[in-house]
């Protein structure tokens, strides 16, 4: 069962993600990484928690990948 990535609690440097990068947004295309920085302040937001990859990507985060 995977985590809403809504909430900043859910979300630490190191876990494995797919984020909605900006340029995807109408498409809903997601992108998976490793979360290096959590750019959202507040503690949840209704599009996702903002995220910067180990790569360098920034883009929302839709779904936490549980690590079995």
């Amino acid at each position: 069962m995977a985590k809403s990535g809504q909430e900043r609690k859910n979300i630490q440097p190191g876990m494995e993600v797919d984020i909605v990068l900006k340029q995807d947004q109408r498409t809903g295309k997601t992108t998976r990484g490793i979360v290096k920085d959590l750019l959202t302040k507040s503690p949840n937001h209704p599009h996702g928690i903002k995220v910067r990859l180990q790569d360098g990507q920034v883009g929302r985060v839709k779904v936490i990948i549980e690590s079995s």
